[in-house]
């Protein structure tokens, strides 16, 4: 049987009243459990946010973002311990769209050549210019 690797993204909200050193310890503690358990692609901390409603009388949060792949009975797993780990005020794990994400590759990279292009126009015109 062919072993399948899936796109997910997680956010988790991290209790800032535990103290800065509990916040890095456990923004530590999720991605290095993603990383043993798939491959992490990006780690976008968005640091501390006013939250949209107070969550038991707490008004911000630290914010994180992992855009990871894995086997598809970890994002299950990770669910469980983002709810039974102190500190972790709110959490969710989505599956991403693979052919929205080939697509969004595509954009970018087209964006980029688009980029180069253009530099190389600018040269070259700078050069006609001299």
């Amino acid at each position: 049987m062919a072993n399948i690797i899936s796109s997910y993204e997680t956010m988790f909200i991290v209790d800032m009243t535990t103290g800065e050193e509990a916040v890095k310890a456990t923004i530590a503690k999720f991605t290095d459990l993603i990383a043993k358990n798939g491959t992490v692609e990006d780690i976008n901390e968005w640091g501390s946010r006013k939250l949209a409603y107070p969550i038991n009388d707490i008004n911000e949060g630290y914010y994180v973002v992992v855009t990871f792949k894995s086997a598809p009975d970890f994002p299950a797993e990770l669910e469980r311990v983002f709810g039974i780990t102190d500190g972790i005020m709110r959490s969710v794990v989505i599956k991403l769209d693979e052919k929205m994400l080939a697509k969004k590759a595509a954009r970018a990279a087209q964006a980029k050549t688009e980029a180069v292009e253009e530099k190389a126009e600018e040269a070259a015109e700078a050069t006609d210019a001299e």
